[in-house]
């Protein structure tokens, strides 16, 4: 298998289980994951949050634990990676506001890379104009978001356990899809796992 190295956006307030989680798995099929952060660097932290489904007509949170960087953020180039994914959370309503973060997700998308995207990740999607004409999921409150720049909503099952692909953009509600979601998107990067 060929290492890849991946690309992922964070913020203060990402979702704990969609950036801690998606990072372990990647690593742990041998993939190289450079985590980084507006105005942050390599040893800082984000905080994360914890969003939680309790019965409440959305997500209740709590905070998590810091997850520290290991890239800086003024230092991505693009070229060097063969995917990005983008963790929900609070993050992505105040990152997709940074001009080099939207500018990150148009190149990965212009080369045509691996888009791995969960819950609010979307929103950044939205912001850098990459979902016009594709067919996604997110977390149901980012559906107007996604409908509004001309993308199709894939909707998905109650449990929120189900993944879309659409070419390279593989998309997910929240949490609860990250084994679909990421067996998904490793079909997209090409990378095989053999028993």
């Amino acid at each position: 298998m060929a290492v890849k190295k991946i690309l992922m956006l964070a913020g203060d307030f990402v979702e704990d289980y969609e950036i801690m989680v998606p990072f372990q798995m990647l690593l742990m099929v041998g993939h190289q994951v450079d985590v980084v952060c507006p105005g942050k660097k390599a040893g800082d932290f984000v905080a994360t949050a914890i969003h939680d489904f309790e019965g409440f007509q959305t997500y209740t949170e709590k905070r998590g634990h810091n997850f520290t960087l290991n890239a800086d953020f003024d230092k991505v180039d693009t070229a060097a990676y063969d995917a990005l994914v983008v963790p929900g959370g609070r993050a992505p309503e105040y990152i997709r506001l940074d001009p080099r973060v939207l500018e990150i997700v148009k190149e990965m998308a212009a080369a045509g890379k691996p888009i791995a995207s969960v819950c609010h990740g979307q929103q950044v999607l939205v912001a850098a104009g990459v979902l016009k004409g594709r067919t996604c999921t997110a977390y149901p409150a980012v559906r107007p978001d996604v409908e509004a720049t001309g993308g199709r909503w894939c909707e998905v099952n109650a449990t929120f356990t189900n993944a879309c692909v659409d070419g390279n953009i593989v998309t997910a509600p929240a949490w609860p899809a990250h084994p679909e979601w990421i067996r998904k998107f490793l079909d997209v990067l090409g990378t095989r796992i053999e028993a």
